[in-house]
């Protein structure tokens, strides 16, 4: 794997565009640190940098958007720091839902919900009702998401049906088994990108990305903007996508 970026961005016209780029959003804390600001800040500005990088996803033709947010091991981070991020999507729910609706942005949140205290979860509820029928652009928040538990979830769900006669052994295929994931209406990554220059997927979307394109970039999250997007576009388009086949 290599960390790819292109001085000479090209035409957006001359682009095969993803219909959905995955991005683990990573490096608030060194961004912060680097700067000598307070952590807090460094969230703070990566959570400001997702309505811009919704935004340029827009412009360029992308149809689904999915971040990784708040994995399920973040929850082991310092009770502060957790305390802060959940306040920061609680703020980003409430000020962030009158410009989804101005640029046609759905959100949706894809996660396991059981540890998030009540008045978010009607947030979510809220904001999910309210962009519902959005089309631009299909955001996709995983928040206290672990893509091990998402499959053993889906395992679960299908195991009780089958238990119960809902449905037989046999039928349990890789299409029945991806409509049990927590969201089944998204398509597949095309892209995934990777902020902040660590080379691993850290339990993200381990279903979905089985043919999914990787890009990974030393920028850290705040400092992602519409040109390193653009090279990451650029990166996929040089790749031969076989699925396998000759």
């Amino acid at each position: 794997m290599i960390f790819f970026r292109k001085k000479n961005i090209p035409n957006i016209s001359d682009l095969k565009i993803p219909n959905h780029v995955a991005i683990i959003m990573d490096g608030n804390a060194r961004w912060a640190k680097a700067k000598n600001l307070p952590l807090k800040i460094g969230h703070k500005t990566g959570a400001e940098n997702l309505r811009k990088c919704a935004e340029n996803c827009i412009e360029l033709g992308i149809k689904f958007l999915t971040v990784y947010a708040f994995s399920s091991e973040n929850w082991n981070r310092p009770a502060e720091e957790v305390s802060y991020l959940m306040d920061l999507l609680d703020d980003y729910l409430e000020k962030e839902s009158k410009p989804l609706m101005e640029k046609n942005i759905k959100i949706v949140i894809s996660g396991n919900l059981e540890k998030i205290r009540q008045t978010t979860k009607e947030k979510i509820t809220a904001v999910q009702k309210l962009t519902e029928n959005n089309s631009a652009l299909t955001l996709n928040v995983a928040f206290s998401y672990g893509s091990r538990q998402e499959i053993v979830d889906a395992a679960k769900k299908l195991a009780i049906a089958t238990s119960e006669g809902k449905i037989s052994f046999d039928q349990i295929d890789e299409k029945l088994f991806s409509a049990n994931l927590y969201r089944s209406e998204i398509p597949d990554p095309d892209l995934l990108i990777r902020t902040a220059g660590d080379l691993r997927v850290s339990n993200f979307l381990l279903w979905q990305i089985a043919y999914t394109e990787f890009y990974f970039t030393k920028s850290y999250w705040p400092d992602f903007g519409k040109k390193e997007l653009l090279a990451a576009v650029e990166s996929f388009n040089q790749r031969e996508r076989k699925y396998g086949k000759r």
